[in-house]
């Protein structure tokens, strides 16, 4: 028999078991390597890097050992796959083969105890151990007597669970990995798409992808592979237009598998399918955390309320038993809740805001939340679930509900991109759009109003048809987001205020409070068309009922009386006007105080009579507390606002503060512009009145300019006939007089004359204002007659409608005194003047 000796194997030299290559892309993310470096250096150290799956722990890791063994070639590496205990044994059995060590081929050997004890003894110098995807916490808490403390040794663990962690680190050891800076992402995405040099334009794109993947490398690593592998018909601009086209894209890029050199084999290469794998995890070990989760994924990412998710887990949010303890989690529900928060911050799905009181996540979490719900079935009764949470809470737009609308408003944007299908959660999804359309429209947002209350609409529509309440509320609230958007065309050809209004009428009633709101919608569709009789009529019938039914202290009321005050405006008829502002004024500031929105409102409805009047100093100090207490309510590029500033600009104007209302004329324009569009009706004010001061500055040419535009500008979207287009006409050929175009402005002057004749009859200061200018143009052309027989016609309307005081009135004796000078006509002159000089001598503010 033959039999053989081995001797004693050679000792091996130190050297490293790291499974990847280092990235020559690699981006050095601020000062982790040097914390991940420093915290290691002393003896028996250890470092947790805890973060969401794809945020690049591992690759971190990575970059820290290659640089470890290339600073000290002497210290042994080891990488541990620690996802189970099968690969753990594995990655064990690799240390002692490579370390050689004795007894390894024993099969009764115990191979972690074996390690554990070959790394104890200082003579192996120094060893770094990488404990790579140690998620488990039952793992982890099995592996760590085996894990020695020696002084020549350090332990890094990579993680997504917090929990996890602690069982192998204190807390002070522990590093959170967050997503990239941006300027660290984009680096990464230009060097994985090998475009580091690139232009100014692709720069922004990238930059713009990088933000909308949260930072997150995985999903940089996946998109830039999927941009390369189909390149060159396919570019960076065509992926950031694909994936914020809808949730569904977003979820089939984010799940496509690029192939990743450096990540574990058995992981996934998307970011989405990886998230999902531990949302199986946190399913498995505590449902009622994954129950929450799921709630969650359906708010907006920032600001998620406590309360709701307490009100809607006790409502029917299963408790299961933690079987990271091994016991039944305790029956009290506030116990189950703060463990079920525990769960979910462990693995950094959600984090504590600030306030202590709120809940943030991550987009893309979210978003792969609602595709593990969709893959398993429940995505619409978690959604229902949302919205009957929402419902349930979100208060109606009037000012003392705003701060709770405001809060919760970044939530019902989400739910409006969620429309569910179950018939009665459709309606409770539309009223509670209705409510945050309200609130959007109230704070200026007429663009978000619209667009929520026309979806509300179609919703009931169909599930509860055109008679149902709700639906006539909802299609109420879009005629009014028609027409603070300035879409009063839209609004009249749906029909909208007629419909409500007698639907309601056939419904309801004619005296009940919702048929009567949409007469006052109606009346402001009108008034906003320059149909003041209408709008008269229809206000008067409404205030007569409201007074017979509620006391001239309600609201309602109030607001009725203030709406027909401003149609009196509208129609020159200042005295009255005058007295139904100042009463309502008083009283609105007794029931709802003086800077609530509707005072405020109503204060700027009454300097608005004043300036008309004449009267600017009372304007003017009217204007500036409305302008000041909205800027402080409100915020300063509020339309309403923004309107205030645009009146006191008007009375600086009438007074000839040039500069004043300039500089505030432009600032309105330009926000007016930004916030509300460069179409917008409020904005073509703005810059009519711009034009306006240039003229009184005699800057013709920028007059003429913007003039036009809006003058264009409001025949294609108001039409020819509205008041506001004829107005810009009035003021064009105002401009052509000034420049001495008299054809031209005679033409543009007959045209606005007969069409106010028309529409706003015959003695309406605008159609008056409007002869005046015409007969203004005769004069300099030297046509004393027709210019005579003009003026007098205005003269004796304006004494009779406006009174002999009126500014108006004044200036048409004094045009009436200069055309009977300029025919010699000494003695009519001078009479005319010396009756307007005794009327002028009226004090301001009597």
């Amino acid at each position: 028999m033959l039999t053989s000796h081995l001797g004693p194997e050679t000792p091996p030299s130190p050297c490293s078991t790291i499974p990847f290559r280092r990235d020559s892309d690699f981006v050095d993310r601020g000062a982790l390597l040097e914390q991940i470096s420093n915290k290691l250096t002393a003896p028996a150290s250890r470092v947790a890097l805890v973060g969401l799956g794809g945020v690049g722990k591992s690759q971190l890791a990575i970059e820290y050992c290659h640089r470890a063994r290339e600073q000290s070639p002497q210290t042994w590496v080891f990488w541990l796959h620690s996802n189970n205990l099968a690969r753990l044994e594995q990655g064990y059995r690799h240390i002692a083969d490579t370390g050689k060590i004795p007894g390894r081929r024993n099969p009764k050997a115990d191979i972690f105890q074996l390690v554990s004890s070959w790394l104890r003894e200082e003579s192996r110098g120094k060893w770094i151990i990488v404990l790579d995807n140690a998620d488990d916490v039952a793992l982890v808490l099995r592996i760590s007597p085996y894990l020695p403390q020696s002084q020549n040794g350090s332990v890094l663990i990579t993680t997504r669970s917090r929990r996890a962690a602690l069982g192998l680190v204190e807390e002070g050891e522990i590093l959170q990995v967050k997503p990239m800076e941006g300027k660290d992402a984009v680096t990464l995405l230009k060097k994985k798409l090998g475009t580091e040099s690139i232009s100014a334009s692709q720069a922004e794109l990238a930059a713009e992808l990088a933000a909308a993947l949260e930072c997150m490398p995985l999903a940089i690593v996946q998109a830039a592979a999927y941009i390369k592998q189909r390149a060159p018909r396919y570019s960076l601009q065509q992926y950031l237009e694909e994936f914020r086209k809808s949730d569904k894209r977003k979820t089939s890029l984010l799940n496509h598998e690029a192939g990743h050199l450096r990540r574990d084999p058995e992981a996934k290469n998307s970011i989405l399918i990886t998230w999902q794998i531990s949302f199986d995890h946190i399913r498995e070990i505590r449902r009622s955390a994954a129950d929450l989760l799921s709630l969650m994924s359906f708010f907006d990412r920032q600001g998620i309320p406590e309360a709701l998710l307490r009100s809607e887990s006790t409502r029917g949010i299963e408790r299961g038993k933690d079987k990271w303890n091994a016991v039944e989690v305790d029956s009290d529900y506030n116990n189950g809740f703060e463990d079920d928060i525990d769960v979910l911050r462990s693995y950094l799905f959600i984090s504590i805001e600030g306030n202590g009181m709120s809940f943030e996540m991550h987009r893309l979490v979210q978003l792969a939340t609602r595709k593990w719900l969709e893959v398993h079935g429940e995505l619409e009764k978690w959604k229902k679930q949302f919205i009957k949470s929402l419902y349930a809470v979100y208060p109606t737009g009037e000012p003392e509900n705003w701060s709770e609308c405001q809060a919760l408003f970044p939530h019902a944007k989400s739910a409006e991109m969620q429309q569910p299908c179950d018939k009665g959660t459709v309606e409770q999804w539309a009223i509670m759009l209705r409510k945050a359309a309200w609130y959007a429209w109230a704070k200026g947002s007429y663009n978000e109003a619209e667009r929520m209350s026309l979806k509300a609409t179609k919703a009931l529509l169909k599930v509860v048809g055109k008679e149902n309440m709700e639906t006539l509320g909802c299609m109420g609230m879009l005629g009014i987001a028609y027409r603070y958007g300035g879409r009063w065309t839209e609004a009249e050809e749906l029909e909208l205020g007629v419909q409500v209004m007698e639907t309601r009428k056939r419904v309801l009633g004619a005296e009940h409070p919702s048929t009567l709101l949409s007469m006052v919608n109606l009346a402001s569709t009108y008034r906003n068309q320059g149909r003041w009789k209408e709008a008269e009529d229809l206000e008067v019938q409404v205030i007569k009922t409201v007074k017979t039914m509620l006391s001239l202290e309600h609201p309602f009321t109030l607001t009725s009386m203030a709406n027909l005050a401003l149609t009196y405006i509208n129609q020159g008829r200042w005295k009255e006007a005058e007295e139904l502002g100042v009463q309502v004024i008083a009283t609105r500031k007794r029931v709802l105080g003086e800077e609530h929105p509707d005072t405020l409102t109503s204060m700027g409805n009454l300097a608005s009579t004043y300036r008309n009047q004449g009267r600017w100093k009372r304007a003017e100090e009217l204007e500036v507390q409305v302008m000041e207490t909205f800027k402080k309510v409100l915020g300063a590029e509020h339309p309403s606002t923004l309107l205030s500033m645009d009146n006191l600009a008007s009375t600086f104007r009438n007074q000839g503060r040039w500069k004043e209302a300039e500089e505030l004329g432009v600032q309105v324009m330009e926000m007016s512009s930004r916030v509300l569009g460069e179409e917008h009706p409020s904005t073509l004010t703005s810059m009519g009145n711009l034009a306006s001061t240039y003229r009184n500055e005699g800057r013709w040419n920028e007059a003429e300019e913007l003039d036009v535009q809006v003058m264009e500008t409001r025949k294609r979207v108001l039409g020819e006939q509205h008041p506001d287009t004829l107005l810009s006409m009035e003021n064009q050929a105002s401009t052509y007089r000034n420049q001495g175009r008299w054809k031209e402005a005679e033409e543009l002057g007959v045209q606005v004359i007969e069409t106010r004749k028309r529409i706003l009859g015959s003695e309406h200061p605008d159609t008056l204002a409007s002869m005046g200018n015409l007969a203004s143009t005769y004069r300099n052309k030297g046509r004393w007659k027709e210019a005579e027989e003009l003026e007098v016609q205005v003269m004796e309307a304006s004494s009779r409608v406006l009174g002999e005081e009126h500014p108006s009135t004044l200036l048409s004796m004094a045009n009436l005194a200069s055309t009977y000078r300029n025919q010699g006509r000494w003695k009519e002159a001078e009479e005319l003047e010396v009756r307007g000089a005794s009327n002028g001598d009226v004090q301001d503010g009597a």
